[in-house]
């Protein structure tokens, strides 16, 4: 089965659209596979997974997009709005400016068959926050022990620098951690609050932005 539109050929994605709280009728629902498909489709004639979600967020409707594209090449991004259309339709629109700016890389990516790039599964883990709004006086720990919430593997891909900002980019993440291709050992990209990327290579044997 085939999906056509602006003269893009799509093969249809295996796509999950669900709701909180909220009907996702068969007429948003259409319009949900068709826009993602013919955004997604310029740049890849078959992404692998995606997953629209729908909630509420106070009086407003959220929408979280989620596209596994590629091996390694995921995107990732939500919005708010008065309807489940707009959000949609917002959350799309950032999707689109991000591949328009990967729009070179990410088809040299398809080209070179870079779906095999090397990967190992690392173990990841996310810690409760400490929080200062609970309106009650806690004791000092004796000692600073994080409390495990939730445990995952994730991969962990060999790239250059350069890949590696724009798979965070791709995803809206604030940090990916990833082997540097130039020499084997791990670095870091993450987002600076004055809107700049940082780069973190131990090693510090390459100064330069690769890729």
């Amino acid at each position: 089965m085939v999906f056509t539109r602006h003269k893009y050929l799509v093969l249809l994605m295996k796509l999950s659209i669900s709701g909180k709280q909220i009907d996702t009728g068969e007429a948003l629902q259409s319009h949900v596979r068709q826009a993602l498909e013919g955004t997604v489709g310029k740049y890849f004639d078959h992404a692998l997974e995606g997953s629209v979600q729908f909630s509420r967020d106070a009086h407003l409707l959220r929408c979280d997009i989620t596209v596994h594209a590629r091996r390694g090449i995921f995107m990732q991004a939500e919005a708010a709005a008065e309807d489940a259309y707009l959000s949609f339709d917002r959350a799309l629109e950032r999707i689109g400016k991000r591949l328009r700016r990967y729009k070179r890389r990410l088809r040299d990516h398809n080209a070179a068959a870079a779906s095999e790039i090397e990967s190992v599964a690392v173990q990841q883990f996310v810690l409760r926050g400490e929080s200062e709004d609970s309106g009650e006086a806690q004791p000092e720990p004796d000692r600073l022990e994080p409390v495990v919430i939730a445990e995952m593997q994730m991969p962990l891909h060999t790239l250059t620098v350069g890949e590696a900002v724009m798979r965070m980019d791709l995803t809206g993440d604030a940090a990916m951690m990833f082997r540097n291709s130039a020499h084997g050992g791990l670095n870091m990209v993450y987002r600076r609050t004055d809107g700049n990327i940082g780069w973190v290579d131990p090693r510090n044997l390459n100064r330069s932005l690769n890729g």
